[in-house]
Formats: structure tokens, C-alpha cells, sequence
């Protein structure tokens, strides 16, 4: 159910895979337009004409203005903005810098991700911090209220995912950063799942770093992500090089003074300049018109679902966003998956593993997860709709 103002058209011929399949995987790696597609192999076959130096020194002003693209996608500043090879780097970029001893806080909530999680207990363990978990409400968000009782002067940072992995839940962030910051605490923010389907404004939110990655609701390519620094935080990374730095003096250093300095010198040019394609892609179609599609696809796949006996929609929240998760009685998610693949349906699975917390206090092994992105049609939907029932009907 695409918005008014988008051309839904438009938008399937720029993007062939829809128009060969049912495409309901935009939460894991969303089909990139052609845009996107065109301006990756021109830069490949630039490199292969004059190299890659060469090649990228005629971009300079393209690679500048990704910055500048993704800041306006956050309402920042693009000297805020770093370039990073995945949500992943971005987001372990930042925690490694954030400093951390003997006695100090972390708090994550039930909806963690396990990548995030992992590198929390790593560095924990390493320097023996406590790692916390705050509960969920009884709708799935982070309870506000047990938040405000955690925290104190221990705490050190708040990891806060924004959309889960396994669900439609939409964490409530302005409030989870005003809380942490009363007690001089960091709010780490992963938008991975919601950058490039939600409206964010990292002003508002009021977050100290936000992570996010291209290959997903962006439609950019794999191997693309960012990483947002609130412009008066002075956080030195982990990790350096000639790019992030400035070697002064046999024995000094100048660290870059804006969020270039969690940068790396070396990046795939290409890849880099298919992300400001899909990034300028999404604000020409327009951020809020773009919300309201995926939110009103996703909304239309769970009250349908809803009405199929024996599929139980899981999604958590109040409020929801494009992510749809579901299970069907006595399937296995992966055979529910692999059912309407062969339906020309492309859907994924959700494991326990990514989301240990929330998925074993709800006592689920895996979710199917769909997420419709605006260039779906309503026949898609009803297409999926149809394959679910008649594999539940079976």
C-alpha cells in the first residue's frame, strides 16, 4: 500500500527484482535501485580504465556529498557524519572509544542484538564491568521506568536499539537519552533496522551516536554503513590511521577534529558512491512519504495474517514499523520460509541466537520475518498473503 506520493511505477521499473519476485526482505538486504546499480559499475569500470586513485580523486566532490546526503537523512551536520564499512564497524567503532573500567555500567535492553551484545560482554569481561539488562514493558519497549531506577553514576553507557531484529517493535529513544544523560551517561543508538523506514532526527532523539548500515531499508549496497558523533563529544576511537589522524611528530599525533577521525583511509569507492545514490534516491521520494508506505504495508500483512488460522503474529510495541514476524503451528520457521520461496516469495528467519533475550523470556526459537519496503504492490501483498494461508491450510 504505497503512499500517495510515491510513483509506485516508478519505483518497480528502477527496481527489476520486485518485478520478478515478491521481494519481502528489505530488514535483511533490500533490492537496490538501478541507480544505485549503474553508479557502482561505472566507478568499476573507471578503476579498471585510469585505477582506483585516479578514479576516486575525479569523485571527491560525489564521496563529499554522501556526507552531506546522510546528514540531511539525520537532521545533522555532515562533519558529524563518518563513513564506515557496516553498521557493525559503526557501532563497534564508537563502544570501543566510549572509555570503560573496573566497576563501570553498560545497560542493554531485552531486544540487544547479539553482535552488539557479544562485543559488550567481550570488553566487559576484559575490563571487568558489569553488563545490565533493562526489562521490556508489558507492550516490549524498554520500561522507562526501570530505566530511571538502574541508573547511576556507574553507568557509563546506554546501548538502545531502535527497531529489533525480530520484530516490528519501535523503541521509544528521546526518552531513554534525556534519562541516561541526567545521570552522565552515553545513549548509544542502533538504527540499523530503522534508518531508511523511520524519520529520524538525531537532534530530538538527542542521542550521543547513531549507527546504521546502506544494505538494508537504504537499498544501498553491502559493505556500506555510517556512524553519527554528536559534534561537541570529544571521544577518541580505538583505532587510528593516517586519515583518522595526522602524524605531527616523530612522537605526536593530531586526531581529525570532526567524526572523520573514526574513519579508515581505505574504502571501497564504489560502494561508497552506490550508497549516495540510494541515499539521494529515498530523499528525493521523500523520507515521511516513505514511512507511510512501509508502515501502511506492514500494517495491512498483520491484520491479514492476523486472520489466518493458526499463524501468530509476534511483533512487540505500541507502536510498529515494517518489520512483520509470524510463526504458523507446526511448522518450523525455516520450512515456512523455504515454502514460499518456493513461491517466489522471499522472506527470512529471525533466530533465538540474534535476539537471545527477548526471544527466550517468549520462549521462541525463530520468527518468519517479512518487511514490505514501498516498492511493493498490493498484489504482492496479497500474493504472500495467500501463499501463508495455503501453507497453514495444509
Amino acid at each position: 500500500m504505497t503512499a500517495p506520493g510515491i510513483d509506485l511505477e516508478r519505483v518497480r521499473r528502477d527496481t527489476p527484482g520486485c518485478r520478478e519476485r515478491v521481494f519481502l526482505d528489505s530488514a535483511g538486504s533490500s533490492l537496490p535501485p538501478t541507480p544505485v546499480l549503474e553508479a557502482m559499475v561505472a566507478h568499476l569500470h573507471r578503476e579498471a580504465r585510469v585505477g582506483g586513485y585516479v578514479a576516486a580523486a575525479e569523485r571527491a566532490d560525489d564521496l563529499s556529498g554522501l556526507k552531506v546526503s546522510l546528514a540531511r537523512l539525520v537532521a545533522a551536520d555532515a562533519a558529524s557524519i563518518a563513513l564506515c564499512d557496516s553498521a557493525t564497524r559503526a557501532w563497534n567503532d564508537f563502544f570501543q572509544a566510549v572509555p570503560l573500567a573496573a566497576g563501570d555500567r553498560v545497560l542493554v535492553t531485552e531486544v540487544e542484538y547479539a553482535g552488539n551484545a557479544i562485543a559488550v560482554l567481550q570488553r566487559a569481561r576484559a575490563v571487568g564491568a558489569s553488563v545490565d539488562v533493562v526489562p521490556s514493558d508489558d507492550h516490549g519497549r524498554i520500561d522507562l521506568d526501570a530505566l530511571d531506577r538502574m541508573l547511576d553514576e556507574r553507568v557509563r553507557l546506554v546501548s538502545l536499539v531502535h527497531v529489533p531484529t525480530n520484530g516490528g517493535l519501535v523503541n521509544p529513544v528521546r526518552e531513554v537519552a534525556d534519562l541516561a544523560h541526567e545521570h552522565g551517561a552515553l545513549v548509544l543508538l542502533d538504527a540499523c533496522q530503522s534508518v531508511g523506514q523511520l524519520a529520524l532526527d538525531v537532534v530530538e532523539l538527542h542521542v550521543d551516536a547513531l549507527s546504521a548500515t546502506g544494505r538494508k531499508w537504504l537499498r544501498g549496497p553491502r559493505g556500506t554503513g555510517f556512524l553519527y558523533v554528536r559534534p561537541d563529544l570529544q571521544i577518541e576511537p580505538a583505532e587510528l590511521d593516517l586519515h583518522s589522524a595526522e602524524w605531527t611528530a616523530p612522537d605526536s599525533y593530531r586526531i581529525a577534529g570532526d567524526a572523520s577521525r573514526f574513519e579508515f583511509w581505505e574504502a571501497d569507492v564504489a560502494a561508497r558512491l552506490g550508497l549516495g545514490a540510494a541515499v539521494d534516491y529515498l530523499l528525493e521520494l521523500g523520507v515521511d512519504e516513505v514511512e507511510r508506505a512501509v508502515r501502511a504495508g506492514a500494517d495491512r500483512v498483520r491484520a491479514d495474517l492476523s486472520d489466518i488460522p493458526g499463524v501468530s503474529v509476534r511483533d512487540l510495541g505500541e507502536q510498529r514499523c515494517g518489520i512483520v514476524s509470524f510463526t504458523v503451528d507446526g511448522f518450523d520457521p525455516t520450512e515456512v520460509r523455504d515454502a514460499l520461496a518456493a513461491r517466489d516469495v522471499v522472506v527470512t528467519v529471525s533466530a533465538r541466537t540474534s535476539t537471545l533475550l527477548d526471544m527466550s523470556a517468549r520462549g521462541l526459537d525463530a520468527v518468519v520475518r517479512a518487511s514490505p519496503h514501498y516498492f511493493c504492490s498490493d498484489e504482492d501483498l496479497d500474493v504472500f498473503v495467500g501463499a501463508v494461508r495455503e501453507i497453514a491450510g495444509r
